[in-house]
C-alpha cells in the first residue's frame, strides 16, 4: 500500500451494509406522515405525483451531478395536487424523517470496520464522502454506529450541492482535510461515482467489492483503481502492512 497522509472513504456499501430494508414500507410511512400533517390526498394520487417529481429530479441528480434533497420533490408533488408548499415546510421535513427511519435502522457496519478506522485514525487524517439526498441520515448513522469520532471531515452531497463523481465534492473534502490529492487514498465501492471521480482529482484509489458492486461491475466499467480488495479485512491487513 502506498504511504498517505489521509484516507477518504465512501460510506454506504463501502463501510456499511444495508440489511432487510423495504422501500415500499418507507414510501407508505411517508404517505401516512403527509396525511397526518393535514394534506388530504389519496395514496394513488400522491404516489403518481411523487413518482413523477422524483423522476424529474433523479435525471437532474444523475446527469448534472447536482444534488437535490427529498423535500424538493415531495413539495413539488404536493403542489401538483393543488397544495401550496415549499421544501422548507416543517410538515414535509417531518415526513422526510419518517421516510428514512427504517433506512437508518437498516445500516450496519461491515466486519472489521471500526477496528480499521480506529487504527488508521492514529496516523492518518480520515474523511468520508457520501452521495445522499438527506444529510441528517448520514450524520445520525455515523453516531449510531459509533464511528463519527474517527472522521475529521464528513462531506454529504446534500450539503455540498454536488454528487460524486463531480470533482467539486472531492476537492472540497481535500480542502477541509488540509491535504492534497497526491498524498490521499480514496476507498469506495462504486466504479463510476467513487473510483472515476477520485481518480479525476488525482487521488490513489481503492475499489472494495460490496453488496451493491462486484468485481464484474468494476471490469465492465473499464475503471482502473490502484488497488482492488474483496473485503474490509483484506483492506485492513494491507494498511497494517504498509505501516510495518
Amino acid at each position: 500500500m502506498l504511504p498517505a497522509k489521509a484516507v477518504i472513504f465512501d460510506f454506504i456499501g463501502t463501510l456499511a451494509n444495508v440489511k432487510n430494508y423495504n422501500l415500499g414500507i418507507s414510501k407508505m410511512k411517508l404517505y401516512r406522515a403527509i396525511v397526518d400533517a393535514g394534506f388530504n390526498v389519496d395514496i394513488e394520487s400522491f404516489s403518481e405525483a411523487y413518482d413523477q417529481a422524483h423522476e424529474k429530479y433523479r435525471i437532474i441528480r444523475y446527469e448534472k451531478l447536482v444534488e437535490v434533497t427529498n423535500a424538493v420533490w415531495i413539495s413539488e408533488a404536493l403542489n401538483m395536487l393543488g397544495f401550496k408548499t415549499t421544501p422548507e415546510d416543517t410538515r414535509i421535513k417531518t415526513a422526510v424523517n419518517m421516510f428514512f427511519e427504517d433506512y437508518l435502522n437498516s445500516l450496519e457496519l461491515r466486519p472489521h470496520v471500526k477496528k480499521m478506522l480506529r487504527e488508521l485514525s492514529k496516523n492518518h487524517k480520515l474523511g468520508l464522502v457520501s452521495n445522499f439526498t438527506y444529510a441528517p441520515v448520514i450524520y445520525a448513522s455515523l453516531r449510531k454506529l459509533s464511528i463519527s469520532q474517527f472522521f475529521s471531515v464528513v462531506q454529504v452531497s446534500e450539503d455540498a450541492g454536488w454528487r460524486k463523481p463531480n470533482t467539486k465534492i472531492f476537492q472540497e473534502t481535500l480542502r477541509k482535510l488540509g491535504v492534497n490529492a497526491k498524498e490521499t487514498i480514496y476507498v469506495g465501492d462504486s466504479p463510476l461515482e467513487d473510483i472515476k471521480g477520485a481518480k479525476k482529482v488525482g487521488m490513489k484509489t481503492i475499489f472494495i467489492s460490496s453488496q451493491f458492486y462486484s468485481l464484474d461491475d468494476l471490469y465492465e466499467s473499464k475503471q482502473q483503481p490502484d488497488f482492488i480488495f474483496s473485503d474490509i479485512l483484506e483492506l485492513y491487513r494491507n494498511f497494517q502492512t504498509s505501516r510495518a
